[in-house]
């Protein structure tokens, strides 16, 4: 078959960056022309850094919630940014566009309405957020991760995808990680990409209280560039063995190391959760838009797959506690590793890919 011109409009975060990589990907193995349409940000070029094809950049900002100077600016710059990309699309030429939900694909979607090209959302969470819902009306198709997300949108064009994940992510050539005690129960402790400082704060002093009572875990724990040292030097004044790092661009290793980890309910993160089969207790970040990562904890609480406490319950007693006894119950960890294996397809980019390719020819 003639190879498509397809767009991914994926910018924003490395939540929306990643899993439109991931698809984009796929498609260019299977002979397509594929380009990523981003911002600028500098956390896109981290997150795409596996990407060697084309880029297009135009700039975008979030949208505020209410009426302000600021959301006036937003508007005349969205303005710009969609005549932007309609004047793109044109000379680069497009037959489907794949956008992965965000204000990045508030431009590209508007161009694709005016020019009349097929697109493509994909939502993430369980909640769809504003992008999605305003331009999945008229979309050709509407990918998400989660079932729930049927209980928001219009089911006739809705499909069930799955999260696109890198195949880097679970290749099985990655060395494992070196840790001091192989076989000891080991903690894995994360707060997305910029780490989170109230994660850090309670699983340090849990994990310490841990060490008091001679019952720490062996620690997996990503911090944050900004609380990197003075979390080493806790679990080091604590005697607790751990391994440290601000951030790791490698997380299989991690996961698989780990018997249960504590960190926040990004789609992304339950979705990497789900493929390892990694059991744990998710602290859904308060301040998300519509609370949407609550909403995927309660997903995959609901199957059986993990623990939720609300931020504002978390504390160092309460989680020393909660590790201590995930520490003596191996047969329900194991239970929730079975129950999230069913959760996350791991061809999710395949599935997506599979769609957008349908409704590139389609028209």
């Amino acid at each position: 078959m003639q190879p498509l011109k397809i767009a991914v409009a994926c910018g924003g975060t490395g939540g929306h960056v990643m899993p439109g990589m991931a698809t984009a990907m796929v498609l260019r193995d299977r002979g397509h022309h594929v380009t990523l349409w981003l911002t600028g940000k500098e956390v896109e070029d981290r997150s795409a850094s596996e990407w060697n094809g084309p880029i297009i950049r135009v700039a975008a900002r979030g949208f505020p919630n209410s009426f302000s100077l600021k959301g006036l600016t937003a508007a005349w710059q969205l303005r710009r940014s969609a005549q932007e990309c309609r004047t793109l699309m044109e000379q680069e030429g497009c037959d489907v566009l794949l956008a992965m939900g965000s204000y990045a694909s508030a431009g590209p979607v508007w161009a694709a309405r005016k020019l009349k090209i097929p697109y493509v959302l994909h939502e993430a969470n369980v909640l769809p957020g504003r992008a999605v819902k305003l331009f999945a009306r008229r979309a050709s198709a509407v990918a998400c991760h989660f079932e729930g997300t049927f209980f928001y949108l219009s089911k006739r064009n809705l499909h069930i995808t799955g999260m696109p994940l890198r195949k880097t992510l679970y290749a099985e050539d990655q060395p494992a990680l070196e840790l001091p005690d192989q076989d000891r129960f080991t903690l894995l402790v994360m707060g997305g990409s910029a780490g989170a400082h109230v994660l850090n704060e309670v699983c340090t002093e849990a994990v310490a209280a841990l060490a008091a009572r001679g019952r720490a875990p062996q620690v997996i724990h990503l911090t944050g560039a900004a609380d990197e040292e003075w979390v080493r030097e806790r679990y080091e004044e604590a005697k607790v063995s751990a391994w440290v790092q601000p951030f790791s661009a490698t997380m299989a290793p991690l996961y698989r190391a780990a018997n249960v980890a504590v960190c926040r309910a990004g789609a992304s993160t339950c979705a990497e959760l789900s493929l390892f089969g990694l059991p744990g207790l998710l602290v859904p970040y308060p301040h998300a838009a519509n609370d949407h990562q609550t909403a995927n904890a309660r997903a995959l609480e609901r199957q059986g797959a993990v623990d939720v406490v609300p931020e504002s319950d978390l504390n160092a007693a309460w989680l020393s506690d909660y590790i201590e006894a995930s520490m003596n119950s191996t047969k329900r960890l194991e239970k929730m590793r079975r129950a999230l294996q069913q959760v996350t397809p791991a061809d999710g980019a395949e599935r997506l890919a599979d769609l957008v390719e349908r409704c590139g020819r389609a028209e």
